[in-house]
């Protein structure tokens, strides 16, 4: 009783803090602090600083900062613009047509950004003009694109898999391999969702554009090379055995660069602001596992992990029920806080519940991603909803709504991982193979 009225007092401290408009890094080291210094007998001072120096030098953690810069360079090029000149062509007999373009295209971004905001971001400010002007309905243009959003973060590389990897001593590169089965299976299925949304409002799809043959389209598909081969570049290379997921995001920036230099998008300016956004944003992640991680290391001084865990054991929930609650906990968690700040707040306290009931880490951290991802598309700190209300003007109920089919394929996922754990696990026992 005693440990859940710590636990109690603790997370209504944190929103309180988080609600006055603190940053989230510092709150959660207020928090840990608070506990450390009210429930233990620990010195605060020196543990802080030897865990914030701890969490802030991990090598596995360089690859965060390059595959955002990788993203910040790729967002400013002309590459989502050839990348809808090349798939265009293909999607015209599809129903639904051109709305696919928001699917693949976040599908093939997401394989070389890593972010789900900036694969929403970079997709739609090419997609958007585009689909309105060829009259596509508001709903469908919206909607796709907020859901496929998400797949930046499913779709290796990834940062929440960067995160969750270092946060659970668990392989990046092997994280990286087992999304891949899982993140092309959920874009089939928001595909087959942008289908079915197309034959209820059959009669607002508008027509077909110009037809081309085969050749033709072959030829337009030209436009897609530097995407590819940056793809094959970074994750070939990490696939092969040639490079960690550190050198590979090296790799990335590098092709980035040359990317950006071919197509003629690259001066100092762009390179500044590049690097400049690539700095603000990791440096705010970095704060954020600074935190959590005194936050992990006072929870355990408090003993409240394992309390809770023995709590949850108590219940004798099936690993069905397990998942369900979970899948149901970090829905609701995302209505309050990102994706990075759930991953980094939850896993000391899910961590011994997962390992005791004999949970893959492998397959519970694709898991983690896809609630994550529902959580980017859920009002009101939904991130992707956030970048689409700059980019469209309409408000987040309106996206969220538009974008609630895309919810519901994300929880059918989840039941596919339930039933089919293969799907993540396949891959990565083939390569090690």
């Amino acid at each position: 009783m005693e440990n859940l009225w710590i636990a109690g007092l603790l997370i209504v401290l944190l929103f309180v803090i988080l609600g006055s408009g603190v940053w989230i890094g510092i709150a959660l080291l207020a928090i840990g602090w608070a506990a450390m210094e009210m429930f233990t007998s620990r010195p605060v001072g020196a543990a802080m600083v030897t865990t914030i120096w701890g969490s802030a030098s991990s090598w596995t953690l360089t690859a965060l900062p390059m595959f955002i810069w990788m993203g910040e360079i790729l967002f400013r090029t002309r590459l989502s613009e050839d990348m809808f000149k090349g798939l265009a062509p293909w999607m015209q007999r599809l129903p639904g047509r051109l709305i696919h373009t928001n699917v693949i295209g976040c599908t093939i971004f997401a394989a070389i950004s890593g972010s789900s905001a900036a694969t929403c971001a970079t997709i739609g400010k090419m997609s958007i003009p585009e689909l309105r002007k060829r009259g596509y309905p508001e709903g469908m243009i919206v909607g796709s694109l907020a859901g496929s959003g998400t797949l930046g973060l499913l779709i290796p590389p990834s940062l929440i898999m960067i995160v969750y990897g270092v946060q659970t001593n668990t392989s990046i590169a092997q994280l990286f391999i087992a999304g891949v089965i899982p993140g092309l299976t959920l874009a089939g299925l928001f595909m087959v969702t942008v289908m079915i949304w197309a034959i209820i409002e059959r009669d607002k799809i508008p027509a077909a554009d110009g037809s081309m043959n085969f050749l033709q389209k072959i030829y337009a598909a030209r436009h897609l090379i530097p995407s590819v081969a940056l793809i094959v570049i970074v994750l070939g290379s990490i696939y092969a055995g040639l490079a960690t997921a550190t050198e590979a995001a090296a790799v990335g920036v590098a092709g980035a660069l040359i990317v950006s230099a071919v197509q003629g998008d690259m001066n100092w300016k762009v390179f500044k602001e590049s690097l400049m956004g690539a700095t603000r944003l990791s440096c705010m992640i970095a704060l954020i596992l600074s935190g959590a991680a005194f936050l992990t290391l006072a929870m355990g001084f408090t003993g409240l992990p394992r309390h809770l865990a023995e709590w949850i054991d108590s219940l004798n929930l099936s690993s069905g029920m397990l998942i369900v609650v979970l899948t149901i906990f970090y829905a609701v968690l995302g209505c309050f806080l990102d994706g990075i700040s759930m991953v980094v707040l939850t896993m000391a306290v899910v961590m011994p519940t997962i390992e005791r009931a004999g949970f893959d880490l492998l397959w519970f951290g694709i898991f983690i991603v896809i609630v994550v991802e529902m959580a980017q598309i859920t009002p009101p700190v939904g991130f992707n909803l956030f970048v689409l209300q700059g980019m469209t003007g309409h408000q987040i109920t309106y996206i969220g709504k538009v974008a609630f089919p895309f919810f519901l394929m994300m929880c059918v996922m989840v039941a596919l991982l339930v039933w089919f754990p293969e799907l993540v696990t396949w891959l990565p026992q083939q390569m090690v193979g």
